[in-house]
């Protein structure tokens, strides 16, 4: 396969991994909700259909297709949600790390199996036992790596604190000589409005040097005041909570001024035009109600 290479989130596209919905299970109990969303979705008896949720993943294939991209999809395993393909595993640099993820998604990796056989041993990192992470906690930004985190004591409480300190820390010898941020993350079970699932939910960056960012979903000020420092407040698009809520964003470069984005993201998609970038709309509504989005949805895996 095409060697690894991921420096950031914005370089142009070669080939990436993209979700599917193909027997995907169908609509969870209650109890097997491991998200606010869902369960909220679940609840009211709207949570999405496999027929919905194939047709927009569809559309996003053929907007990778459209801009050359070699697009890779997980083997389909019966009755198993494969959509969100960041978390199972990211790469940085020319390494990719198999995530340590909860216990509802161990699964999900074996669809990638195919694909990590082609990859030299090597370049594979797999972390110590102790460490929870997942790829949506996990943007790089050229010299920095931020990961979105809870600590002990919400790891503990919260079922959507998917990533350590344990894991923060084992990036960080991984990967030396960059720069590892790491973020707290406000988490909720009940209210996905109060939940930052990933930090990608609150956080992406996007062009030459610009960020969209949800302030509410970082637990600590001096966090934000970092940001707006390294990024200049100016190139910051701050997003509201109900735009966080429909995942604003989780959108998702193809280079540095070309990004998919949902079609009902009116607000944002008008400044991303203003500002420059060519703004791919696709629907994706129905898998938004599973708190996840355009950029959960993928694992890229080289990027120029």
């Amino acid at each position: 396969m095409n060697r690894l290479n991921i420096n950031n989130e914005m370089g142009m596209l070669k080939t990436v991994v993209l979700g599917i919905a193909d027997d995907f299970g169908g609509p969870p109990n209650e109890s097997e909700c491991y998200d606010p969303k869902s369960k909220e979705h679940v609840i009211k008896g709207t949570f999405p259909i496999e027929k919905d949720l194939r047709n927009e993943l569809k559309q996003f294939y053929n907007i990778l297709i459209k801009y050359n991209v070699e697009v890779l999809r997980p083997n389909s395993i019966e009755k198993l949600n494969q959509i969100f393909a960041r978390d199972i595993a990211f790469v940085i640099d020319d390494k990719i790390i198999i995530s340590n993820t909860i216990e509802d998604r161990k699964r999900e990796v074996n669809g990638i199996n195919y694909i990590l056989k082609s990859i030299h041993s090597e370049s594979i990192l797999k972390l110590s036992d102790n460490c929870r992470i997942e790829g949506g906690d996990v943007i790089v930004h050229d010299d920095y790596i931020f990961i979105g985190y809870s600590n002990e004591e919400d790891f503990k409480k919260f079922k959507v604190s998917r990533t350590n300190l344990h894991a923060v820390n084992n990036i960080s010898d991984f990967f030396s000589s960059k720069k590892v941020v790491a973020f707290e993350l406000n988490k909720s079970d009940l209210n996905a409005k109060e939940n930052a699932l990933h930090l990608d939910c609150c956080f992406q960056p996007i062009g030459k040097n610009m960020a969209i960012i949800y302030e509410g979903g970082f637990k600590n000020s001096n966090d934000i005041v970092f940001l707006n420092n390294l990024f200049g407040k100016e190139n910051l698009i701050n997003i509201s909570k109900d735009e966080m809520y429909n995942m604003n964003s989780n959108i998702f470069s193809i280079s540095d001024n070309v990004i998919v984005s949902e079609k009902s993201f009116d607000r944002l998609n008008s400044i991303l035009r203003k500002k420059g970038f060519k703004v791919e709309m696709i629907d994706f509504s129905e898998i938004a109600k599973m708190e996840g989005l355009l950029r959960c949805s993928t694992l890229p895996l080289n990027r120029l």
